[in-house]
């Protein structure tokens, strides 16, 4: 294809002085990249960046769980009190917090990729250290680096995603891209069973060190995002990062350039009403953001939860063997990857509201369940757990396709980041509070705590949410007019 020429005003966003037609101009440069995103068959590249950041986010969902298997070791080896043990767990997620504000704020000044690049390595560096840990403090300190890194890989890897994405079969692009976090939360399970006893500890964390190569990968053979490089006005650089998905498909035998869509594409945000981060707190957008904080404030909270906690419950609480505890803890995350392969297949033929209503109150209703039934062995609390981390997962994993879909380009990663740090926030909050309630024999108001969360997200989403289903990204991300925003 050939590339624009180079002029001024197709390398930067239209300035607030500029002319109608100058204006007009950039507007209809962005809506042909856009069309050209959307007019893009699948090709190996597309199946490549899904690998890449994958893998990253593979390891990301590993290194979450890491701490879980290796805390029934430590608890023993430094004494922990159950107070301590919250502190742990929670640390880490308050650098996931930070992480994702500040990542996510970084990307959608300066690009997706070089930011997902860097927290890839930052994470890979604090697991590292972590295994170095010599006591508590030290742990603790480590697992805010590593938080730091996990917290911007999320936002910023989702949003780039989704702006390869074409509109048909979205949900099902993104969500077997995303599908790859929780078998990383189950891999970390089942290698935590065997590594943990036979090698120990620290060899979970080594493990969780191996994304820094994916981060090299990650700036050398994938493309910027040509969504983000058009709403900065950089429409040459789009256009070859276009032409690189482009040579993909012919090398692998595809049958000519993709054709243009013919029908007209929805605009992107006009440039006389620019969003900015301030956007997401302020009416029309104001209504997304309370449900998708909901959401994610939710799916942090009931994973952290069960995940992080579970494990050592089934310990401590429950009085089953070490390796058992882990066994249980591997079912626990299993039933989260089967929630999640049926999210990525229905999600797209239910509708996204439908979907997350119904699957957040069948959560609900499956951590009461323990309760309800009292008193459960050990193997029965587990498998309600684990049906209610099976519904949770279904719920939340399809939070990585909406999120980014009713945000606008120029602040969708910052407004990814903005809803994930609730998840964060939710994941401090959570193992502190299950650790006060342990201490003092209360474990069952723990499970309340938690249906509570999740029937409070279920009602958001359902009451107040937005279908996405079948829309462009720029359709449902576009900025309603203040009349339009009843």
């Amino acid at each position: 294809m050939e590339l624009l020429p180079d002029h001024a005003e197709f390398n930067a966003p239209a300035p607030a002085g500029v002319g109608r037609s100058d204006a007009s101009v950039v507007e209809a440069e962005a809506g042909r990249i856009v069309a050209e995103v959307e007019a893009l068959p699948l090709t190996p590249l597309h199946r490549l960046a899904r690998v890449i950041v994958g893998s990253a986010t593979f390891f990301d969902g590993f290194d979450v769980l890491a701490i879980a298997a290796a805390l029934p070791v430590l608890i023993k080896l430094w004494s922990l009190s159950p107070e301590q043990v919250g502190i742990i767990i929670s640390v880490g997620y308050l650098g996931q917090l930070i992480g994702s504000l500040g990542f996510s704020y970084l990307a959608d000044k300066f690009g997706r990729l070089r930011c997902a690049s860097l927290s890839v390595a930052l994470f890979a560096f604090g697991s590292l250290a972590c295994a170095f840990a010599s006591g508590p403090a030290s742990l603790m300190a480590y697992r805010f680096i590593q938080g730091l890194g996990l917290g911007g890989e999320l936002p910023v890897a989702a949003t780039y995603i989704n702006e390869l994405a074409k509109t048909e079969h979205r949900g099902r692009f993104v969500l077997f891209y995303e599908l790859i976090f929780p078998i990383g939360l189950f891999a970390a399970s089942l290698v935590g069973m065997w590594v943990v006893p036979n090698i120990g500890w620290q060899a979970m964390f080594f493990l969780g060190a191996l994304p820094a190569f994916i981060a090299l990968c990650m700036r050398r053979f994938l493309p910027e995002s040509p969504r983000w490089l058009a709403s900065k006005g950089r429409f040459r650089e789009a256009d070859a990062a276009l032409d690189r998905f482009r040579k993909s498909g012919r090398s692998a035998h595809t049958t000519g350039q993709p054709a243009i869509a013919q029908q007209a594409h929805q605009p992107v945000v006009r440039q006389e009403q620019p969003a900015t981060w301030r956007s997401l707190f302020r009416p029309p957008l104001l209504r997304r953001t309370f449900v998708l904080v909901s959401l994610w404030f939710a799916g942090g909270f009931v994973t952290a939860g069960v995940t992080a906690w579970m494990p050592t419950i089934y310990r401590e609480v429950l009085h089953v063997d070490l390796a058992t505890a882990l066994k249980y803890g591997t079912y626990t995350s299993l039933a989260g990857i089967v929630g999640s392969a049926f999210c990525a297949i229905a999600i797209d033929r239910f509708g996204r509201r439908r979907w997350m209503t119904v699957t957040w109150l069948c959560t609900g209703f499956a951590m009461l369940a323990p309760i309800v039934f009292a008193p459960m062995t050990a193997a029965m609390t587990t498998f309600c757990i684990s049906m209610a981390f099976g519904f949770a997962a279904a719920a939340f994993i399809g939070c990585y396709v909406y999120t980014p879909e009713l945000y606008p380009t120029r602040i969708r990663t910052f407004g990814v980041g903005v809803s994930s740090a609730m998840l964060r926030l939710a994941s401090i909050i959570c193992p502190s509070m299950i650790g006060w309630f342990v201490a003092r024999g209360t474990l069952s108001t723990s499970y309340v705590a938690i249906a509570g969360v999740a029937f409070f997200a279920a009602l958001a989403v359902g009451l107040f949410g937005e279908e996405t289903t079948g829309r462009t990204l720029e359709d449902t991300s576009s900025v309603p007019q203040p009349d339009q925003a009843a």
